[in-house]
């Protein structure tokens, strides 16, 4: 029993001088001002996955190297840094800042890759605010643009096709939310504006039905003064539908709707509208 209380305490005393030692080494190169040894030990962190102990160091370093030939793959690995700590902000802006930086460079299209893959990384699930989607696939389509030769265009196109339709999906989330609380107009305008956005969306009849439904659905709860005026909007969106899709899966459905939209404004057109 004694023995292993004396075993505990000297594996304690190896465990906390290890970490002391490792602590110390460290902050002795931290504090060192020695620009070769602040370098040459965030390089060493840098190479064994340290990535925070090699971006303080670098951090320091930087000033002592800016404009000479060892910044460039100084702020290269600084980048990365970040990159790796998944700062993906910081990494976007460090990346964007080495391909403006060193133009010459053959990391220079690398550079410019991660600083647009960092800001795909940033983009959040469709039910959030899609600002960084969107700043991604300007920085992923300006790549595209830029470095046309590039082995990663394949890769760009899959991720700008993912968060096109991160957006189209919020999109339809959105227009769907304005037709489940009944703001039909609401929902009328969000459904066309996806439709503006993404013409190719494979929704997009679905939501034209939608559209209808919508249409009507307003119609029918409008004042009487306007009901005959938008029955005949509602009616409108019917005619169109029918002639885009005269095959749909929701033809019986739409086909309801215009009849019902026609009994209503025939009863306008004889004067027997109900005021209700």
């Amino acid at each position: 029993m004694k023995f292993r209380i004396i075993l505990s305490i000297v594996y304690a005393v190896i465990l906390v001088t290890a970490l002391s030692s490792c602590k110390s080494e460290f902050e002795r190169v931290r504090t060192s001002n020695d620009p070769v040894l602040l370098l040459d030990q965030a390089n060493k962190y840098f190479d064994n996955g340290k990535y925070l102990n090699a971006q303080t160091l670098y951090d320091i370093a930087i000033p002592y190297y800016r404009g000479k030939a060892e910044s460039e793959d100084l702020f290269y690995k600084y980048a990365y840094t970040y990159y790796h700590t998944e700062d993906y902000i910081l990494a976007a802006h460090y990346f964007k800042n080495f391909a403006s930086s060193f133009i010459n460079s053959s990391k220079r299209e690398e550079a410019a890759y991660m600083s647009a893959y960092s800001e795909y990384l940033m983009s959040p699930i469709p039910a959030l605010d899609q600002t960084y989607t969107n700043k991604a696939i300007e920085s992923l389509q300006y790549f595209v643009n830029n470095y046309p030769n590039s082995d990663k265009i394949e890769q760009c196109n899959k991720l700008l096709d993912e968060l096109r339709l991160k957006l189209e999906e919020k999109s339809f989330s959105e227009g769907m939310l304005y037709f489940k609380t009944k703001q039909y107009v609401s929902a009328v305008t969000s459904f066309e504006n996806m439709l503006n956005d993404f013409p190719e969306s494979s929704r997009a009849e679905e939501v034209r039905y939608l559209v209808v439904q919508a249409g009507y659905l307003y119609s029918i709860n409008s004042i009487y003064d306007k009901r005959e005026e938008r029955l005949t909007e509602a009616f409108n969106k019917y005619n169109a539908f029918i002639r885009k899709y005269p095959q749909s899966k929701y033809s019986s459905k739409v086909k309801k709707i215009g009849l019902e939209i026609e009994k209503l404004l025939n009863e306008y057109k004889h004067g027997k509208g109900h005021q209700s």
